[in-house]
């Protein structure tokens, strides 16, 4: 049984090695099949699962949910479909190398609350593209529409001859339980997606880990900008599932010269400035001082609800709150990562003054991640990039959708974005199936006829440095 109500650790590992062993001599054709048939089964239930995620979390949009539920099927296997994952995918005669691609072996997949069946189905299409078995770890809020999702992607797997026990999925978990699984000798890789804590473990491990950092995205609208189109695409992106993708804009940054013309464009998209006072009374609605994190609470609510929550008389139609702020830090919770319809607000000088501001909303929790930019000035686009920290640098488009990629860019449409060694992860990419596998590379002797000629003699010579070495290797050959 693949839903486990009293969980064996053991039990499930030692059925996720088997279906390893037999997943590894299935060849391409057969594996492609296996992945055409989940990804129909995923896409055919896009609605049926959205709703199920809204209900049971109450967080987000559940229309906005099904096009997460696209983006997890229907895009991600338009981009992994042609992909060589099976023996050999590449030959290079001139350098001799030939490459082949193996599976890594079971995978441990933890799943966020903000997009429980999305990113189920996201791992489940990239594990078995690249024909590991994968054990699905569901957010204990949303263990019901995750393990759905599961339970409806592993059921099209068996039509077309799946390993038993490709997919795994389990219903109750405990921490020790999840430390249990990260750590056991027969797991390949833990693929993290949630709260730092989970995602922090999982690289502490001892396991190989794809994990993500979070995301504190600066938006910043340069004067070259075409104002009410930034706006327009800041205002979709930020209230998209009532701003619960980690890569949403989190605070927006306008040089002053066009500061009062974006003010004016937010509020015709029924966008709330925020009083001092009323950015008081909801700073400890929308964050926890003590724990240092946005509240629970308010994650994925409508701004309306929030408004209400923290006694602020906002219009009943309100889509954005929006808080003018003057610095970056603890004295200043809304300039932190909020997945809530909740932008900070700065007006700065200059573009200079902008870039900094930027930075520091970057490194205040969100440094690896993404930055988001609106510009017409390729010479700014390009030193903004420079300068910026961050694995995606999204210009002219809504930063949400923008990171997560396959909309309005060519990234690799991924519910992993990884954030580099600054977010404390192993790669800035889009995580997606290339990164789960082991390739082996066979080697033809191909001699360096330089070196082989060279009077390796000299390399003894302490009076010959670097320069003289390289001039004398050139000069032979």
């Amino acid at each position: 049984m693949n839903l486990t109500n009293v969980i064996d650790v053991d039990d499930v590992m030692e059925k996720a090695a088997q279906a390893a062993a037999i997943f590894s001599q299935l060849d391409q054709e057969h594996t492609d099949r296996i992945v055409r048939a989940v990804y129909e089964a995923g896409f055919n239930n896009r609605v049926k699962l959205a709703k199920m995620a809204y209900e049971e979390t109450g967080i987000g949009v559940w229309e906005h949910k099904v096009i997460k539920n696209v983006v997890a099927t229907q895009l991600v296997y338009e981009d992994i479909k042609g992909l060589k994952t099976v023996g050999i995918i590449s030959e290079d005669e001139k350098l001799g190398i030939v490459e082949i691609a193996q599976p890594i072996g079971p995978i441990f997949a933890i799943i966020p609350v903000t997009n429980p069946t999305s990113t189920v189905l996201f791992k489940i299409l990239i594990s078995l593209k690249t024909r590991n078995p994968i054990i699905i770890r569901p957010h204990s809020r949303a263990r019901k529409c995750s393990n759905e999702a599961a339970r409806i992607c592993y059921e099209a797997a068996l039509k077309e001859d799946a390993p038993e026990d490709c997919i795994q999925w389990l219903k109750r978990i405990s921490r020790e339980q999840t430390q249990a699984f990260m750590g056991h000798k027969d797991l390949a890789l833990v693929l993290a997606t949630g709260g730092s804590g989970l995602v922090k473990a999982a690289y502490s491990s001892g396991t190989p880990a794809l994990g993500v950092g979070s995301g504190n995205v600066p938006v910043f609208i340069e004067r070259s900008a075409d104002a009410q189109f930034a706006v327009e695409q800041i205002f979709i992106s930020k209230t998209f599932d009532n701003g619960t993708v980690c890569a949403s804009e989190q605070a927006v940054v306008v040089e002053q010269c066009i500061a009062n013309e974006v003010i004016n464009h937010f509020k015709q998209h029924n966008s709330y400035f925020l009083s001092k006072e009323e950015i008081k009374l909801l700073e400890p609605v929308a964050f926890n001082q003590a724990l240092g994190v946005m509240n629970v609470e308010i994650i994925g609510q409508p701004a309306s609800i929030i408004a209400q929550t923290a006694n602020i008389k906002a219009p009943s139609d309100v889509s954005l709150l929006i808080a003018p702020l003057e610095g970056v830090g603890k004295e200043y919770p809304l300039s932190s990562e909020i997945l809530a319809p909740i932008l900070a607000f700065y007006i700065v000088e200059d573009f200079e003054q902008a870039v900094n501001l930027c930075i520091d909303l970057n490194f205040y929790g969100g440094i690896g991640h993404t930055v988001s930019l609106f510009s017409n000035n390729e010479e700014k686009i390009k030193q903004f990039a420079c300068i910026m920290n961050a694995g995606r640098i999204v210009v002219n488009m809504p930063s949400s959708d923008g990171a997560v990629g396959g909309i309005y860019n060519t990234l690799h449409p991924s519910f992993t974005l990884g954030c580099g060694t600054g977010g404390k992860n192993i790669t800035t990419d889009n995580i997606t199936a290339k990164h789960l596998l082991n390739i082996q590379r066979i080697t033809r002797r191909r001699t360096n006829e330089r070196f082989k000629n060279f009077d390796k003699s000299l390399y003894f010579d302490e009076s010959l440095d670097a320069k003289a070495i390289e001039e004398k290797f050139n000069r032979n050959y």
